[in-house]
């Protein structure tokens, strides 16, 4: 078994995920990425090995348990051990440039959105927590974003204030709870656990208008993936900066 550090990154055969793995990669932690597709998984671990990473893929579905399962029979096989989950996945079913929605959104739309933004990521983080326990130095790194931050939604002037697609925000207002609630779960161990806002951008969810490239939005979550013994938990950020919950 490997004494290097190794990652599992979800929904990371492209964009802030792929760039996650890319970056995790090129500091000698061994990268996995976790895609829907496993061709796709697979193409994007070829592009990262041919930049000298120590790469691979494995299928997950975020809304799949089996593939959870299946996710901890692949660590626990070949590592014992799992150093660091960044839970990258997400989906917004909403349309962020429409009027805001709270009065018309379905049940159909909250539930696709939270089964995969915060119902999946509680219960794979659950799954591979004890393989988490067996690193020296466990990281945590949920995806969340400014969007759930309820201080911000909350005030008509903030730069979020017309940004109101209910069922997304929430979704990422319960992922941050969840954040809270296992970092105080586990301040005693020597596990970190926080929620990372990546910035607006350029990616299939946040279009071409974004104003942040893709090089840029991974910075957080590496970040977070990285710290050292002394670095923070339970923490909400971007680019080293604390957002209001």
């Amino acid at each position: 078994m490997t004494t290097e550090k190794v990652a599992f990154i979800t929904g990371a055969n492209r964009g802030i995920g792929f760039q996650t793995a890319k970056d995790l990669g090129k500091q000698g932690i061994t990268v996995v990425i976790g895609a829907r597709d496993l061709a796709k998984g697979r193409e994007a671990a070829e592009k990262l090995k041919a930049e000298g990473i120590a790469a691979d893929a494995i299928r997950f579905v975020a809304t799949d348990p089996q593939t959870h399962q299946e996710a901890y029979d692949y660590f626990n096989g070949l590592y014992g051990r799992l150093d660091i989950l960044v839970n990258n996945a997400g989906i917004m079913v909403e349309d962020l440039s429409a009027a805001p929605n709270v009065s018309k959104v379905s049940p159909d739309v909250l539930k696709e959105t939270f089964e995969t933004n915060f119902f999946a990521v509680v219960a794979l983080t659950q799954t591979l927590l004890p393989l988490i326990r067996k690193a020296a130095a466990g990281r945590i790194v949920n995806l969340s974003s400014i969007l759930g931050s309820l201080a911000l939604n909350s005030d008509p002037a903030s730069p979020i204030g017309d940004k109101k697609v209910f069922a997304y925000n929430a979704s990422k207002t319960a992922l941050n709870a969840f954040t809270v609630h296992l970092a105080d779960e586990l301040r005693a161990t020597n596990i970190k656990v926080n929620s990372a806002h990546p910035g607006w951008v350029k990616t299939d969810m946040g279009g071409t208008e974004a104003p942040m490239e893709i090089a840029d939005g991974s910075k957080t979550s590496v970040q977070l993936a990285t710290l050292p013994d002394s670095g923070r938990t339970g923490g909400y950020v971007h680019m080293s900066e604390t957002l209001p919950w």
